[in-house]
């Protein structure tokens, strides 16, 4: 037993490593996209490009048709996807991973509490004179962890390992406090027998990983009839993917010299590069495009936009330092390895950009595209903000390069 705990503790740097690699080219090839969709939206090609996101199409499995537009078939199928991978990330990092054990969690449990609370705080405070747009309170409560892996990857061993990890546990903790909130806050009209379908197909999913059913296909299979049903429910489709995701098995399936592996690690192993490389940025270039037609800086001092980029910016700032501060200041918690309060403060900037999963809140908080807009102005304002700031904040201050960073 003993004779593998070092190996296992080599596996799992190798695999954390691998995994902020992979995390911070999708969010380059996210701001790619983002900025593909922004320039399009702004030029003679802007009507080819909403057509297409209106598009309808579908297919017809027997008496089933599913006929839904690009933008549809992006945000409730292709996020399933993502959803899937996020909810495996969640599940091995706290049963295997940087979020095993209380005293792992404390500091960014408390600080992804704070970059949460805050930043709603904000937008409902900006919004309270109109009550129509308070549904987008949440809108800002979420953190992008490509985008800001992608910042901190420009920045080198200027900043120590310690805070990337730290980074990466917050908002994986951000992720699990998104898909609650939409759970519970973003589900429309019930569908009873849509909803009791789903709940037999994932009962049916528990008793696989019960009964030590290692295949993976069966899991998948399952996996898509529970999406139909979950999407015919009323409640989002893409927490089917996060329900899928808690019932993979985490647990050994072959041993040799690579040590245990589990279906979990061997499915998230398959998806991370579609998932950065082709799903976000996909997502991000259906969802960021926006027409500044017409607008001005009155646009931006609307409630919905100012309460989302201020969240952002403002809030997450606030949450994120000022929690942790007094986690660390109180004993809670310990101040990441070779980290100073400073490059704290511009991790918790960092943790303003929020793009993928508040334009993807955005979307279901609003159904009028004068609203969505707003949102989309708002995230990206307060994004883009959070990354300049928190970049020229870490690249200034950092000093040398950390004792523990890699270059």
């Amino acid at each position: 037993m003993t004779s593998q705990a070092p190996q296992s503790s080599t596996r799992s740097i190798s695999f954390l490593q691998a995994f902020l690699r992979s995390e911070a080219l999708g969010g380059y090839v996210l701001m790619l996209a983002a900025a593909a969709a922004l320039i399009i939206a702004n030029s003679p090609l802007a009507p080819h490009y909403f057509d297409v996101l209106g598009t309808k199409f579908g297919f017809q499995v027997g008496t089933v048709m599913l006929k839904e537009s690009v933008l549809h078939w992006v945000n409730d199928g292709l996020m399933a996807v993502f959803f899937l991978l996020v909810g495996l990330e969640i599940k091995r990092e706290v049963l295997d991973g940087q979020l095993r054990g209380v005293s792992r969690i404390v500091l960014p449990g408390i600080a992804a509490l704070g970059g949460m609370v805050m930043p709603a705080l904000i937008y409902v405070l900006i919004n309270l004179g109109t009550p129509d747009t308070l549904r987008g309170w949440a809108i800002p409560a979420a953190t992008d962890i490509a985008f800001a892996l992608g910042i901190l990857a420009l920045l080198g061993s200027r900043v120590p390992t310690s805070l990337k990890i730290f980074l990466t546990a917050l908002a994986i903790l951000d992720d699990l406090g998104a898909i609650v909130i939409i759970a519970l806050f973003y589900t429309s009209e019930l569908n009873l027998f849509a909803l009791a379908m789903a709940g037999a197909l994932l009962a049916c999913l528990v008793c696989l990983n019960r009964a030590g059913v290692l295949r993976l296909t069966p899991y998948l299979l399952i996996g898509v009839v529970l999406w139909y049903f979950v999407l015919k429910s009323g409640v989002h489709a893409t927490l089917a993917g996060v329900a899928l995701a808690l019932t993979i098995p985490l647990r050994p399936q072959t041993q040799g010299h690579g040590g245990a592996h589990s279906p979990l690690h061997a499915l998230e192993h398959v998806l991370h590069k579609p998932v950065a490389l082709l799903i976000v940025p996909v997502f991000g270039f259906a969802n960021a495009g926006v027409s500044f037609a017409g607008m001005g800086l009155s646009s931006l001092a609307q409630p919905v936009p100012l309460g989302v980029a201020l969240g952002l910016f403002l809030g997450k700032q606030l949450g994120v330092f000022g929690f942790a501060w007094l986690a660390i200041k109180t004993g809670m918690a310990s101040l990441p390895r070779h980290a100073s309060f400073t490059q704290l403060y511009g991790v918790a900037l960092l943790c303003g950009i929020g793009f993928t999963m508040s334009l993807f809140i955005g979307a279901l908080a609003f159904t009028d595209p004068a609203a969505v807009d707003a949102t989309k102005i708002g995230v990206l304002t307060g994004s883009l903000l959070s990354a300049v700031v928190g970049f020229l904040l870490l690249r200034t201050r950092s000093g040398a390069p950390a004792p523990d960073a890699k270059g």
